[in-house]
């Protein structure tokens, strides 16, 4: 299934009698080998493994897990996109806890744009406050949105294991942010791009992830 069809099922409200299926063949064909999908270690905590990119349109699988070693931030987890997010959780909990901005005196705003394999991070010249709002909880057969524009950070609760299908559609106007520190400056962090193994071993955590959840 390709992005407009993931889009239909959730719509639908058919997704979880067919997303978690196709999800799981894409991951059992890389965890054997018979498809080559680099995982990328995400600076937010997460294995993605982008299986579509069309234009504006993307679409990855996510994977949290403790078993795997991750990249952290070299600013903070409180960020929001430049494109709106469209999610199923095929396993875990997935919380996200919004908030606003305003302007004030504690993080400094950071833009942040894909290089390559790279994040230049940009430290821009606006200071504000930032107050969490609400949290939202989202299960196994859930789906959640998040505008472009919408801070947030992302936690995963109980186990630390989790997987979303991730949808994405880019927004022209704008730019990825992320709140740092005050005096930290622009720099660049390197999205480290995986090998066939690590791959293949983050595909087989999501495989025994998802046998969990939907074998009974």
């Amino acid at each position: 299934m390709r992005y407009s069809d993931l889009r239909h099922e959730i719509d639908q409200g058919t997704a979880v009698s067919t997303i978690p299926a196709w999800a799981g063949s894409v991951l059992q064909a890389v965890t054997a080998g018979a498809l080559r999908v680099p995982a990328v270690r995400h600076p937010l905590g997460f294995f993605c493994l982008p299986v579509e990119r069309d234009g504006d349109l993307g679409v990855c699988l996510h994977v949290w897990s403790p078993q795997l070693t991750t990249s952290g931030s070299s600013t903070s987890l409180v960020h929001c996109h430049s494109w709106d997010l469209l999610s199923f959780v095929l396993y875990g909990q997935v919380s996200n806890v919004l908030g606003r901005i305003s302007d004030g005196t504690v993080h400094r705003l950071f833009e942040v744009s894909g290089l390559g394999d790279e994040d230049a991070i940009t430290a821009t010249d606006r200071v504000v406050d930032y107050r969490p709002e609400r949290l939202e909880r989202f299960g196994a057969g859930q789906s959640y949105s998040l505008a472009a524009g919408v801070f947030h950070s992302t936690v995963i609760e109980g186990s630390g294991e989790a997987a979303t299908v991730a949808l994405g559609r880019m927004i022209r106007s704008g730019a990825d942010l992320s709140l740092g520190p005050l005096d930290a400056p622009s720099h660049t962090q390197r999205r480290h791009v995986c090998g066939d193994a690590e791959s293949a071993r983050a595909a087989a955590v999501a495989t025994a992830g998802m046998a969990a959840q939907y074998t009974h």
